[in-house]
């Protein structure tokens, strides 16, 4: 049997709606980029665990709450990167949309160091406009 790649097992931990319970899995520099050039006020670079928290606080903001990340697949690269495809979901300016992203995941010694989502901006699809 085929034993999972240890951070595989580190992300898979990963609670995004309950950073705090996910603590001891973060490096204490951790930094959160992101790339996004049609969200410039949101685009950059989030220090910490508090700074992934607001990074994620500014999207519920903006999205009424509807954001959501549906994991579609994860690979190992190597011992410290981890690349995962997830498809975002929002209400976003009264559209529902859907939209792929990548993370690119740095795990060192069982601790997430760093990490840079990036949409992919041409995959955004309107699925139907919500009245307001």
């Amino acid at each position: 049997m085929n034993k999972e790649h240890p951070n595989i097992e580190v992300l898979k931990r990963l609670d995004l709606t309950n950073l705090p319970a996910s603590a001891e899995d973060f490096s204490e520099d951790f930094v959160w980029h992101y790339y996004n050039p049609e969200l410039p006020e949101v685009e950059g670079d989030y220090l910490g665990l508090l700074g992934l928290k607001d990074f994620f606080e500014i999207l519920a903001g903006r999205t009424s709450g509807s954001f959501k990340v549906h994991p579609l697949s994860i690979i190992p690269m190597g011992n410290e990167l981890v690349i995962t495809h997830v498809k975002d979901t929002m209400i976003l300016k009264g559209n529902q949309m859907e939209i792929d992203a990548i993370v690119v995941w740095c795990i060192i010694d069982g601790k997430i160091k760093e990490a840079w989502d990036i949409p992919i901006i041409p995959t955004a699809k309107m699925i139907k406009t919500i009245k307001e």
